[in-house]
């Protein structure tokens, strides 16, 4: 059973004291190493139980472990943090910068969890001046960056969730944009992680940081948004708004000798820097006393400063919160750690806490939630729920390994469009180990069966289809859910494209049948409840859903546009088969990029139809059994008749026949393709070979026919006609010359 947490620690009230300054980089920061965990949870007024618990998270986080051994049975609750990468630190800092931040950590970066080695008296400045040489000398040229804009990056910087660990800027820098009207803005009560070197940060090499902060600080505890590079820059610029040199009287005034980066690197380690650094080629840090010997009165938990012992700078209640863990590591074997235990030790080290509540405990405090907004102001109507992160009481059963993967480490795990705050990525080194606890956590009481195999007869993806929709019989899903490349038609909640991806079956059934109790405070409707058939409907949805990349969309979100060829997205015409209105069941369609079409009866071998501007909707031909005729769907060019091109008569005053297609002679050979793409119609008559092509006219305003008649001999075109397709047209004769012969007309629309 956890315990209670404290919302109301005595750290925060030392916060509360002074006044902020209007950039988030010059806020009042602690003044002693910040745990956010432990701030926000543990209090002078805690028992000693409990606040050992919080003294073990301290000896974590200040990676005691990374010197002093752990005895084998605490070691999965003391884990050594991943060090910190010093490649290309040269490169991020200045050697000054370097130097003071060397010189005294706390000072420098108050809050920070680097120890101090010179504060005592007897500190020897050379040393300082060794290791920031060598530290100089690991260069590694940054990305470059476009230039940032800083407006643009302060917006980012108070909505995409960096307010929740960071402090928000004064109100007269930027107003959060759901703070109450007419009301005074709250200020955050809780401490904020510290910002204060990012200002000293090279340009690109803070927005390379921002952009991946895991690749120099693996363990994490700052994770990755996705950033774009112009975002990054814009951050990046925000947060160095007026920065200033740093005052380095003091190293010039000391006149040091020089230095190498060899004294420096020797230094390096024996100092003890490699217990939390990684600096690549380096001789291995010598073990020290393990953590069962260490006396509490020695080392670094003494009050005496004394060069070459690390000095943290930590609170009273930090150092007997350390003593009340140490007592125990010492002196008790720990009980296995509960599933719930796991999962909160977790939540509690990465600071998951700040944006999600789990179980009761934590989430965003009210000060900052008011600084996450949406994009779309339909999501207001969804409450917090619509601009503020979930809750994770169910997210072990609630998502896929996938997704957590995505999620946790990889990319496009993001399903809030509406939403402005962004899931960061914590590491998949840091997080997978995580995921059993979290997903046995969350196992529901009673096993809920679904049957995903689509092998059911009710298995249809066209039934699913049906229900997501609004049409007959439909439950209206479409109304607030977006699929693919569209938004639903009112309240904008999670687009449903990756469903079958992003969730279990299990939960997907759980949600639908019961949404206010899966996930308290949605607005989604009970749809399922009192429906005899409810268990088949819903797998008809999943079906439906996991066949979505080759399924229509639902009515409501259905558009003609949405299988339509468009020639003019192409620089040569577009040949389409499809059962047309006007053209009959074996149409071949010709469009034009230049926007003027025509449809070629196959069956019958005749011109049928003729339009300009848009072309075709191809949603009947790919998607129904049926298969409704098309339409064209721009304006209909003057109609053509149905007759053939070409008969014998005995004279040119004689009625043109009816018949058309076989029933007149013909013989369809196909058609084969110029080389600009124009469609080239065989056919067959009387010994008579055909060529028949609808193209563009020269002036854009209609099409130019084209018909080459070919024979074995002059003699075999005797007694044969011409007759076009304009209605004033009159027939002529076929005389070929050496075997051929070719006719022009010009169809104006």
């Amino acid at each position: 059973m956890l315990l209670l947490r404290y919302l109301t620690p005595l750290a925060f009230c030392l916060a509360l004291a002074s006044k902020s300054a209007a950039h988030p980089g010059q806020a009042d920061p602690v003044e002693y190493p910040f745990v956010a965990g432990f701030d926000r949870f543990y209090s002078a007024e805690d028992d000693e139980d409990h606040l050992a618990q919080g003294g073990m998270l301290l000896l974590q986080e200040f990676n005691c472990t990374g010197c002093h051994a752990a005895p084998k049975s605490w070691e999965d609750r003391l884990e050594t943090r991943p060090k910190v990468a010093l490649d290309g630190v040269g490169s991020r800092l200045s050697a000054d910068e370097l130097w003071l931040f060397i010189r005294s950590p706390q000072h420098r970066k108050k809050g920070t969890l680097m120890p101090g080695l010179f504060a005592g008296e007897d500190r020897d400045p050379k040393v300082v001046e060794a290791l920031t040489v060598y530290l100089s000398s690991l260069k590694k040229e940054p990305k470059k960056f476009p230039q940032g804009d800083v407006e643009r990056g302060r917006q980012l910087y108070h909505t995409i969730g960096c307010v929740a660990c960071h402090e928000p800027a004064a109100l007269t820098d930027y107003k959060p944009v759901e703070a109450p009207p007419g009301l005074d803005v709250e200020k955050p009560g809780l401490p904020s992680v510290p910002l204060l070197l990012a200002d000293k940060y090279d340009f690109h090499a803070l927005a390379a940081f921002l952009q991946d902060p895991l690749s120099i600080r693996h363990a994490g505890r700052m994770p990755a948004t996705e950033l774009s590079d112009q975002e990054s820059a814009d951050v990046a610029a925000y947060l160095q708004l007026n920065r200033e040199p740093s005052n380095t009287m003091e190293r010039t005034l000391l006149a040091l000798p020089p230095q190498t980066p060899e004294e420096g690197r020797k230094q390096f380690v024996a100092q003890g820097c490699t217990a939390c650094h990684d600096a690549g080629k380096v001789e291995p840090l010598p073990r020290v006393k393990p953590l069962k010997d260490l006396r509490v009165t020695e080392g670094c938990l003494s009050i005496a400063k004394k060069a070459g012992i690390p000095d943290y700078g930590m609170s009273d209640l930090q150092r007997r919160a350390m003593l009340l863990a140490l007592k125990d590591v010492q002196g008790t074997t720990p009980q296995p750690r509960s599933t719930l235990q796991t999962v909160d030790a977790f939540l509690m080290k990465m600071n998951c806490y700040a944006c999600h509540e789990w179980r009761g405990t934590g989430g965003l405090e009210e000060p900052r939630a008011q600084y996450l907004t949406v994009y779309e102001a339909a999501a207001h109507s969804l409450g917090e729920l619509g601009r503020l992160p979930p809750k994770l009481d169910v997210a072990g059963r609630k998502l896929t390994d996938e997704w957590f993967a995505r999620l946790l480490w990889g990319t496009g795990g993001g399903v809030r469009s509406y939403m402005t705050t962004r899931m960061p990525r914590f590491g998949q080194d840091n997080c997978v180990g995580f995921l059993p606890a979290l997903k046995e956590s969350a196992k529901p009481e009673k096993p809920i069966a679904i049957d995903t195999s689509g092998l059911l007869k009710h298995h249809r993806s066209e039934l699913g289809r049906g229900l997501m929709g609004v049409g007959t019989g439909g439950l209206g899903c479409v109304s607030c859910h977006g699929l693919k490349d569209r938004k639903s038609l009112g309240v904008p909640v999670i687009n449903l494209t990756h469903t079958v991806h992003r969730l279990t079956p299990e939960y997907f059934k759980e949600l639908l049948l019961n949404p206010q109790v899966t996930q308290p405070g949605t607005l989604m409707p009970p749809l399922f409840m009192g429906r005899k058939k409810a268990d088949q409907e819903i797998e008809q949805l999943w079906t439906y859903l996991k066949e979505l990349d080759q399924s229509r969309l639902p009515e409501g979100l259905l558009q003609t546009g949405d299988y339509e060829i468009k020639p003019e997205k192409s620089d040569r015409p577009v040949v389409f088969r499809t059962f047309l209105e006007g053209a009959g069941m074996q149409a071949v369609t010709v469009g034009s990029p230049k926007g003027v079409h025509a449809a070629f009866d196959a069956l019958e071998m005749h011109w049928a139809v003729v339009w300009k501007g848009r072309f075709i909707d191809a949603m009947t031909t790919w998607e129904e059994r049926a298969m409704t005729p098309a339409k064209p769907l721009g304006t209909l060019g003057p109609a053509l008749p149905p007759r053939m091109p070409l008969t014998r008569l005995k004279s040119a005053s004689d009625s043109w026949p009816e018949a058309c297609g076989e029933a007149a002679g013909y013989h369809y050979v196909g058609y084969r393709m110029s080389k600009d793409g124009t469609p080239i119609f065989l056919y067959e008559v009387g010994g008579l070979k055909v060529e028949d092509t609808m193209s563009p006219a020269p002036k854009g305003d209609g099409l130019l026919r084209k018909i080459k008649i070919t024979g074995a001999s002059d003699a075999v075109a005797e007694g044969w006609y011409f007759l076009g397709v304009d209605k004033t047209a009159q027939p002529k004769p076929v005389s070929l010359t050496k075997g051929t012969v070719e006719f022009e007309e010009y169809i104006k629309f």
